[in-house]
């Protein structure tokens, strides 16, 4: 396909994916499968999530009932399916539907009466939120918890425990040694910040989520309406590594139930860190944990069958993979951990790959590597250091240092990078708040200096502002209070702006690409963005991974508009986006709980037609 200037390419070539996500009528052999979700004392119920999953299969497909309790679900291959209706507060209501005789089935909710088990229900948002706040040590401490103690993990797993002060004590005396991948290193320097505030934040934990009475606080927000409930998912399993020995190959919490509470992130399967839809309309992941199997695969969204491909890595074991992005024809382009770290393409129709090195030299790509496309055919990739831009006719490589980076403070390793549609590069150099760039005509770097957070400077005691002048952060996750950690970020590439997540800061930074002119536009309460991706009428998406949500910031409204996922303890790390007609398709890997979904959003129009077949069926 001939490259467009503009990236018309967009408006077309999505529309070989659209059909299949599309809500379209029913065949011989589907059944639409609606009913009514009511309360125990029969009040309808709108905003709650319904999903259905055939018996043996790997698909799961949720909606969201109508203000009048009603849902209607697109159609469905006849079958026997599990189905379950759920919303905080209210136990599980599960049952059976044979579709081959029964096309509607109501179901009830129960209120939850314990304590506990509503609080293992929660959304990381909602866990936070319940920390108590009654003074600034309070709001200091949780601000730690929430910067310092889910660094990119949820809170709702830390939070749905409940210990005594030395448990906590524990915990952080651990926590504060573990590496950004959950790995004990004996000569790593702890967590100077967690090291300072142990005895005084594990007070708090326990005053929170301790035994006895408890300074937590149940908190709930309001279930799904207008178009926010008229979002469907389908999401599919990652399967099991087939290395994983017994009892440990089993899973007996995927998220799906959110009575057993946010799962573990020891669970078997593939790690699932990015993905994206190609033209055919199958998904494609990386796994960026280590296997014999798979670097990345793909998932057949009509069979949910997973296919690996392996790319050699050290010790016989595959190159972990870690950014993936989608060029205008169609590649997708991926790093990989060789040893020296690379850049793998692959045509998802012809499955040809092949795998780029940097020179010796040069920087590799880096461990935690983003992956983007720029306007002028050019492939982008972070480096620990700066950025790599990759050129796929000559094959090689031009190197882009970063302008800061050794502090007194720590390193600013780079993690999310973006690229423009004028050959321009962006990094975020995390653990500084800078957001570098190199511009592609005159192959210099240049950097954009993020402002701290001020109110919660202002909130720091100056004895302890003296004490954080000495700590030395041991990985690019490690924040001071007041710190913005720009993470992962996106460009529009139909306009000229580049969005980033600032995932302590809690909003998303606009920066014009012309002018650098930067401004900040927070999220809603207890949001904090991963990765953003931008659609084509310019609203900025982002992934919440610290709680189950996607949001979208719509610029020419300034509003938002925030979207529930189905699973609990999602801990969703990378957003990519596919259109069609007016229609998105929303793509989220599911980190933790090893699934990749597809959100797709209904017009009223669509539901009312759905609605009338169904009552014609």
């Amino acid at each position: 396909m001939q490259r467009q200037s503009g990236f018309t390419w967009a408006r077309v070539a999505v529309a070989l994916v659209a059909s299949a996500f599309a809500v379209v009528p029913a065949a011989a052999a589907d059944v639409l499968l609606s009913g009514k979700v009511t309360s125990g004392s029969g009040e309808a119920m709108g905003g709650v999530t319904v999903s259905a999953k055939a018996e043996g299969q790997t698909i799961t497909t949720t909606v969201f009932t109508d203000a009048a309790g009603q849902y209607y679900f697109p159609p469905l291959p006849a079958g026997s399916y599990r189905v379950w209706a759920q919303a905080l507060g209210f136990e599980t209501a599960r049952t059976n539907v044979d579709l081959a005789t029964k096309h509607r089935q109501d179901l009830a909710l129960q209120p939850m009466t314990d304590t506990e088990r509503q609080i293992r229900q929660l959304p990381g948002d909602l866990a936070l939120a319940g920390l108590p706040e009654e003074n600034e040590s309070d709001l200091r401490m949780k601000r730690l918890v929430r910067n310092n103690c889910t660094g990119c993990h949820t809170p709702s797993y830390i939070l749905q425990h409940r210990f005594d002060e030395a448990g906590w004590n524990a915990i952080i005396e651990l926590m504060k040694t573990v590496n950004v991948y959950g790995l004990v290193q004996p000569n790593r320097p702890p967590n100077g910040i967690l090291d300072f505030h142990q005895k005084e934040l594990a007070a708090y934990l326990a005053r929170a989520r301790g035994p006895g009475e408890s300074a937590f606080r149940l908190k709930s927000s309001p279930r799904p309406t207008g178009e926010a409930a008229r979002a469907v998912f389908k999401e599919y399993d990652v399967p099991i590594d087939p290395d994983v020995p017994a009892p440990h190959n089993t899973v007996t919490n995927d998220g799906s139930d959110w009575s057993l509470g946010t799962p573990s992130g020891v669970m078997p399967g593939h790690g699932v860190h990015d993905a994206w839809l190609d033209r055919d309309g199958n998904l494609w992941f990386t796994s960026n944990v280590p296997t014999r199997h798979l670097t990345i695969g793909r998932i057949d969204t009509k069979t949910g069958a997973v296919k690996p491909f392996k790319v050699e890595g050290a010790r016989g074991l595959a190159g972990m993979a870690h950014g993936m992005t989608r060029d205008p024809a169609g590649a997708l382009w991926f790093n990989v951990n060789t040893g020296r770290g690379g850049l793998g393409r692959i045509d998802p129709r012809t499955e040809d790959m092949e795998v780029f090195i940097p020179p010796d030299g040069m920087s590799p790509t880096g461990g935690a590597t983003t992956v983007d496309y720029d306007g002028k055919g050019k492939i982008w990739s972070s480096a620990p250091d700066g950025a790599l831009r990759f050129d796929p006719e000559t094959k090689t490589f031009t190197e882009f240092k970063s302008k800061t980076f050794k502090t007194p403070n720590g390193n600013g390793v780079t993690y999310g990078m973006a690229a423009d549609r004028e050959g321009n590069g962006y990094w975020a150099q995390m653990m500084i708040d800078v957001v570098a760039w190199g511009d592609g005509a005159s192959g210099k770097s240049l950097e954009i200096k993020l402002p701290p957070v001020q109110s919660e400077m202002n909130r720091v005691p100056a004895d302890v502002k003296k004490v954080y002048e000495g700590v030395v952060a041991p990985d690019f996750n490690t924040p001071f209070p007041w710190s913005q950690g720009p993470r992962r970020m996106g460009t529009d590439k139909n306009g000229d702006v580049l969005w980033v997540g600032n995932s302590w800061g809690g909003n998303l930074a606009r920066i014009d690409t012309h002018s650098k002119e930067l401004t900040l536009v927070p999220l809603p309460p207890n949001l904090q963005p991963y990765h953003v991706a931008v659609d084509l009428n310019h609203s900025a998406w982002t992934n919440v991974w610290m709680t189950d949500k996607v949001a979208r910031f719509d610029p020419g409204r300034n509003a938002w508009t925030v979207f529930d996922l189905p699973t609990r303890g999602s801990e969703v790390r990378y957003i990519s986006l596919e259109q069609s007609d007016g229609r998105i398709h929303v793509v989220l890997p599911y980190f933790r709980t090893r699934k990749v979904a597809v959100m797709t959003l209904w017009t009223e129009d669509e539901l009312g037609a759905l609605k009338a077949q169904a009552e014609r069926q």
